[in-house]
């Protein structure tokens, strides 16, 4: 009996050390292909590379997920950066862990514009499409994005009318945070008429990808990868967070530059956003179960390297 012990003692603990690993691989491997498909689209459009952007959002330099202008932007250290801490949906975020901001135009349920009417003096601004916009999920305060091969807008659609296939982008509706102008050319001019720019047929509209991923205690007392992403609620845009997988200790992010030899921190890319080529991602992930040595959980740092598609093409 003692002898039969003795090998099964070590033999059910090097399988549950094995189990453990497996879940750890598996874990990362979720974490990584979700991560990545949001940083390759970082910035991008469905229509062309490098169009300028209009934003007509309200207020839009304000929010994370409606300020265009690096379409990626990273946090050393997020619990202590004040960018990041004021958004409320993330005050779980763990401390010494980084942090990632992501927008682009999904390319994922998007439409052709028929006919787009941007006369605000006399009409509702609108845009007819090839189909109802219910059927392809746009709804009463999506941000969106409309574009063709010269430029491209963010808005928020005010109102979705199926019977016409019409949406609607006015200002000065309930909506939150609403549009500060009708016209959607670039430069942006924020007044009710704003820069008149009409978009022809065959140009696109799509929701606005709006994604921030970050390390955060979760309820369990231990520590989970999060996404927060935006989406419409009650007709006005919002964001809800989703946890992604548990069992992640930390997350540390880097950063590679035109013409830099080695990945760099978010402090040193600076003002620099709208160069950056690919992300480094390394996670440290940590087993459920205390099958290490020393009665320890295992813990593993896996890394993985995503490039920006819009910016190697």
């Amino acid at each position: 009996v003692g002898g039969a012990t003795g090998i099964f003692t070590p033999n059910r603990r090097a399988n549950n050390a094995t189990e453990s690993l497996s879940r750890v691989q598996e874990n990362a491997r979720v974490a990584f292909e979700m991560m990545s498909r949001d940083v390759r689209e970082a910035g991008g459009t469905p229509c062309a590379k490098n169009l300028p952007v209009g934003n007509v959002i309200k207020d839009s330099a304000t929010r994370w997920w409606s300020n265009w202008g690096d379409g990626l932007r990273g946090y050393d250290n997020a619990s202590t950066s004040v960018p990041f801490k004021v958004d409320a949906v993330s005050n779980n975020v763990v401390a010494n862990t980084d942090a990632l901001d992501i927008l682009s135009g999904s390319a994922m349920a998007g439409l052709t514009v028929v006919d787009n009417d941007p006369d605000a003096d006399t009409n509702s601004a609108n845009f007819k499409l090839n189909q109802k916009p219910a059927e392809a999920g746009f709804k009463d305060g999506d941000l969106v994005m409309v574009c063709d091969y010269r430029q491209a807008s963010l808005l928020q659609i005010t109102n979705v009318q199926d019977t016409t296939a019409t949406v609607v982008h006015n200002t000065g509706g309930s909506q939150s945070p609403g549009n500060c102008s009708k016209g959607l050319g670039v430069p942006t001019v924020c007044d009710t008429n704003g820069t008149r720019y009409e978009y022809g047929t065959n140009s696109l509209l799509v929701k606005l990808l709006a994604a921030r991923w970050y390390v955060g205690s979760n309820g369990n007392g231990g520590r989970s990868l999060y996404r927060a992403v935006l989406s419409a609620q009650g007709g006005n845009a919002a964001t809800s967070t989703e946890e992604v997988i548990d069992g992640v200790a930390g997350m540390r992010l880097s950063y590679l530059l035109p013409g830099s030899s080695d990945y760099v921190n978010a402090a040193t890319v600076g003002t620099r956003w709208p160069e950056v080529l690919s992300v480094r991602i390394t996670i440290q992930l940590e087993s459920d179960r205390r099958d290490g040595t020393d009665n320890q959980t295992l813990k593993r740092n896996l890394e993985h390297i995503v490039s920006l598609r819009n910016r190697n093409a």
